[in-house]
């Protein structure tokens, strides 16, 4: 339960699928300081301990929810960083001039991350707290440099693991995408990526129809078919993983995707360094779909408005979707 004079909304889903309190985890990137003062800062922060793994990780323990993660968001990096080097040999010597100077680079244009361990509903209101003290430190986001795409991501547990809520989740996402990346004012610099890469609209006309609902394994096998990549504003691939691994992974092998029952929301940017910002702006948006989900005769509704504006050309040449839900499917 949230707190009452929170800006945070409350999910029409308290519980996850085993009948807990429901946990969201939340990644954040940021620059504007070293590696080791932002570990340092969270760790004064929530009152942990830092331990390193390697040179580009920090892990901050201490948390009864788990152990938070401040690294240097670099796969390359954090793999030579845990390997040990030697000084011996003229290779040695190359080998961290190379890292060294890989690094170096890095820090140009790769983001620290700080990564939370799943965190109850109530404990939202921390991670608020967090940013702002970060930020009176000195953190950066995305709108600081032209070349910033510094994402925030929300993975936010599930309140059941059956296909027909997992359905309903993603029909009220493809209907209220267009309002939500209107929302999100997306960094130029991201939009140039292809980390939130919006659906193919022939897999949204597949999903939206009132008339689709398969069992768990036909979804999978869809979702699959249009979408095999991490690449997506709601990446289901670690959800997917988590549910049959074996189905995902016979059509991709992608390392990064990590199993787990969670959404994988990765749309908003970080704008860590603007006072306006929070956490509690895209969560409340992503509450949005959620409560569309949870409104069964009202998502059937915008499913079947949504698919006539996506067969009508005029009304895509000439109206925008995103205000027609801001009107009409957008909970008071």
């Amino acid at each position: 339960m949230l707190n009452t004079d929170s800006k945070l909304k409350e999910p029409p889903w308290l519980e996850n699928a085993n009948g807990n309190t429901r946990r969201v985890g939340i990644e954040l990137e940021m620059s504007g300081l070293e590696l080791d003062r932002f570990a340092s800062l969270v760790a004064s922060q929530l009152d942990l301990t830092i331990s390193q793994d390697g040179r580009y990780v920090r892990t901050l323990k201490g948390d009864d929810a788990g152990d938070w993660t401040v690294e240097l968001d670099y796969d390359l990096i954090k793999k030579l960083g845990r390997e040990e080097l030697g000084d011996k040999t003229f290779a040695d010597k190359v080998n961290r001039s190379s890292e060294e100077l890989l690094a170096w680079a890095a820090k140009a244009l790769v983001p620290v991350e700080i990564i939370s361990p799943p965190l109850p509903l109530e404990r939202l209101n921390e991670v608020e707290e967090l940013i702002q003290f970060l930020r009176t430190k000195g953190a950066k986001g995305t709108a600081d440099s032209a070349v910033n795409a510094f994402g925030m991501q929300l993975n936010p547990e599930l309140a059941s693991h059956k296909a027909h809520h997992i359905l309903c989740c993603l029909k009220a996402f493809m209907c209220l995408y267009d309002w939500l990346y209107h929302r999100a004012d997306i960094n130029l610099t991201r939009r140039f990526t292809s980390y939130v890469d919006p659906f193919p609209t022939s897999y949204i006309r597949k999903i939206i129809k009132t008339d689709y609902w398969p069992e768990l394994d036909e979804l999978i096998d869809d979702y699959l078919q249009d979408n095999p990549t991490r690449n997506r504003a709601l990446d289901m691939l670690p959800l997917f993983k988590f549910l049959d691994e074996k189905r995902v992974l016979n059509t991709t092998d992608d390392e990064l995707i990590k199993s787990r029952p969670t959404f994988h929301y990765r749309l908003p940017d970080c704008d860590i360094d603007n006072p306006s910002w929070g956490i509690y702006i895209a969560w409340n948006d992503w509450v949005e779909v959620e409560r569309l989900a949870a409104d069964e005769s009202r998502l059937e509704a915008c499913c079947q408005a949504y698919e006539e504006f996506l067969n009508n050309p005029l009304n895509r040449l000439f109206s925008d979707w995103y205000k027609a839900v801001e009107e009409q499917w957008i909970s008071p």
